[in-house]
């Protein structure tokens, strides 16, 4: 088997496994011993987050999923917002958002909360265009309840320029928040120092559990919450907060971010697997067209986040996540080719999204610009990924872009 599908999901490690099996019973908002050790252990796994992070303990809200903590960002801090300036009617998101913030922006709309959103447009590469994406700030500046772009995409990999939005944004008083669940875990792709941001975590993409998540919520910032009862997470996420869950991610995050971007191959970084990858795919099929932005490439000015000290991450023009690399296999359904490949015992996704069976060509290549967005497979690499995955890749790829191929030509 050749799992290649890191960026949806990626194994647990074994440090989030002891984590949760360490941590103690109990709810900790009850007051008696059993609850206190409850609550000391959910404490610890908050500040250890917030410390990885670069931000605050009290900043630290725990979610049962990334989906959860997108949800709450766009739908809390919207109200919120609104409920003290009733003109706040639009949100802004990138045009290559996860369905998490797209479809929670548009079902603002549907609900009579917000007048529009606003699409920033993106470049070739998926990356936003920050002069575009300033003179649309500007222009809904007294309207925009808050801005959302994503830090890396989950299709293609292409860094956002986080921190340069977010100072736009603040400086108009828009507060901004970032879907960070592709990359916390990444080392190298921390948040924004210098202004703060509202920012999504998920857990089982650096090897937590599925099932938590966080959102990181700047002290101060309005949220309105959307499920009601105990008032847990700064009255933001009634519920009680699972502890062993909570610890998990916190183990996680700090194996991910101390591994120094390890693969499951000895001495090999995930980031030069994935370049191995690409060098591989590109000999089995040499018509395949990479469309994730690597390093050297040719792909206009740096407008990658500002994530302090390198950390040998892509610091090309677009900068990339380390681990994702997405080609198009022009004439091939996408569809097919996953299915051919998965015959074969290769394990990756396409850039579409199926809707009641119905193939449709990726969002995110289409707002590239992208001719071939009904043909895009994302290959992503994990700390467990190794060389044979690679070598199962290229050795699977030429006779299914072949049957796929004239599958597409009937």
């Amino acid at each position: 088997m050749a799992y290649l599908d890191h960026a949806a999901s990626t194994p647990v490690r074994p440090e989030a496994i002891a984590a949760w099996h360490e941590s103690p019973f109990g709810n900790p908002a009850s007051v008696h011993g059993v609850g206190r050790a409850a609550r000391r252990a959910l404490e610890e796994a908050r500040e250890a987050i917030a410390a990885h992070l670069g931000v605050t303990a009290a900043e630290v809200v725990f979610t049962s999923s990334g989906t959860a903590a997108d949800n709450l960002a766009l739908v809390g801090i919207h109200r919120g917002r609104r409920r003290s300036d009733s003109a706040r009617d639009v949100v802004l998101v990138s045009a290559v958002e996860h369905p998490a913030v797209a479809a929670t922006a548009d079902a603002l709309v549907t609900r009579g909360e917000v007048a529009e959103v606003v699409r920033l447009p993106v470049d070739e590469h998926g990356t936003v265009d920050l002069a575009a994406a300033a003179e649309l700030l500007d222009r809904y500046a007294g309207r925009a309840s808050l801005v959302s772009v994503m830090t890396g995409n989950n299709e293609v990999g292409s860094g956002q320029p986080v921190a340069e939005l977010a100072e736009l944004a603040a400086a108009l008083g828009v507060p901004l928040h970032t879907d960070a669940a592709q990359s916390i875990g990444c080392p190298g792709w921390g948040l924004p120092a210098a202004t703060p941001v509202a920012a999504t975590v998920s857990g089982h993409k650096f090897g937590a559990p599925v099932g938590v998540g966080a959102l990181v919520l700047p002290a101060g910032w309005p949220c309105e919450p959307f499920l009601h009862g105990g008032g847990q997470e700064r009255q933001v996420q009634s519920g009680t907060v699972p502890v062993a869950a909570a610890a998990a991610l916190a183990a996680a995050l700090a194996a991910a971010l101390g591994s120094a971007g390890a693969s499951g191959e000895p001495g090999v970084t995930v980031q030069g697997l994935r370049d191995e990858l690409v060098t591989a795919v590109s000999a089995a099929v040499p018509h395949a067209r990479l469309v994730t932005p690597l390093a050297g490439a040719d792909t206009g000015p740096d407008t990658g986040p500002d994530t302090g000290a390198d950390s040998g991450a892509d610091t090309g023009p677009a900068r990339s996540l380390p681990g994702i690399a997405s080609f198009v296999f022009p004439g091939c359904p996408a569809d097919a080719l996953l299915m051919l490949l998965d015959a074969a015992g290769v394990y990756c996704s396409t850039g579409s999204a199926c809707t009641a069976g119905i193939p449709r060509p990726s969002a995110v290549l289409t707002a590239m610009g992208d001719p071939d967005a009904g043909s895009m497979l994302r290959f992503s690499l994990g700390w467990t990924s190794t060389r044979d995955d690679v070598q199962a890749l290229a050795a699977a790829l030429p006779a299914a872009v072949d049957r796929a191929g004239r599958a597409g030509r009937l």
